[in-house]
């Protein structure tokens, strides 16, 4: 079955993300998919390593990559994972994060260190609420996509632990161990995950033979400003090749309080491109605050 991106979450898929926070989606790249943004990865990565901006000890972490090749901006709207996406966050909404990762195996065995944390900066502090058993508000959500043959423990995978995000703190533990329940994502290449940015995760070390390749791509909501100092080139083939949707993901408004999902007189804008495209197709719903 070919998917469109606009298949409605079940009932049982919104409860499952909703309560742990993190969903593996098996095969979301078709392998000659994959394959090609494999290749898109390993031109940027010699092109990152020619102008003297790869770590020595081969490490890339690259914000901002979604321009660097045209398979990479239609990631914005995969319809693997684009369900959940709109499903659990709406329609105003945009990609304010997303990097492109490069990690070949390690040069030697790493000392524990603790690396466990929620995304958001300061959106885990500004909205928070005196109530220690009161979760901060989600606000973004992320997607990773698996490159590289991650089904075995070891080779730098993301770790998590289910369920954390609805907890504001995480006690350390003795000695930088993994917490309790923390759990490794091991996935196969072309594999697919997304996770609420409260979730508690943390890297892993390579200690494989394996290069871990990765691409992250963060979704938030219109009204928060950007976090990666992503250039797009809109008199370019790139930004032509992009669709409404994928124009909105990337922050096209035309002006500021569109952002907000609304006209200057106060009415829901209902031109926002994502907005327009769930109501077309019956998407919307009043059940769902964030589809109404």
């Amino acid at each position: 079955m070919t998917l469109s991106g606009y298949e409605p979450l079940t009932p049982e898929q919104r409860a499952e993300f909703l309560e742990r926070g993190v969903v593996l989606i098996r095969g979301a790249l078709a392998e000659d998919h994959r394959r090609r943004l494999e290749d898109a990865v390993d031109r940027v990565y010699a092109e990152e390593r020619a102008a003297g901006r790869v770590r020595d000890d081969g490490v890339l972490h690259l914000l901002g990559f979604l321009p660097r090749d045209d398979e990479f901006g239609d990631l914005l709207t995969h319809p693997a994972v684009f369900p959940y996406i709109w499903g659990t966050a709406g329609w105003n909404i945009y990609s304010h994060h997303n990097h492109l990762d490069v990690t070949p195996p390690g040069r030697r065995a790493e000392k524990p260190s603790w690396g466990w944390h929620q995304d958001g900066y300061r959106q885990n502090s500004d909205p928070e609420t005196l109530d220690p058993m009161q979760p901060r508000p989600m606000l973004s959500l992320k997607v990773g996509y698996v490159l590289s043959d991650l089904s075995r423990t070891g080779r730098g995978a993301t770790k998590v632990i289910p369920g954390s995000h609805l907890r504001n703190t995480l006690e350390r533990t003795p000695d930088d161990a993994d917490p309790l329940n923390a759990i490794e994502i091991t996935a196969d290449p072309g594999d697919a995950f997304i996770f609420d940015r409260r979730l508690w995760h943390s890297r892993s070390p390579n200690t494989s033979a394996v290069t871990r390749k990765m691409l992250f791509v963060g979704y938030t909501y219109r009204w928060i400003r950007p976090l990666d100092d992503m250039t797009i080139d809109r008199n370019g083939a790139w930004w032509r090749n992009r669709t409404p949707v994928q124009r909105q993901l990337l922050g096209e408004s035309p002006d500021t309080i569109n952002y907000w999902g609304v006209k200057w007189n106060g009415y829901v804008d209902e031109d926002i491109p994502l907005r327009r495209e769930l109501r077309e197709r019956g998407l919307l719903t009043r059940s769902v605050p964030w589809l109404r």
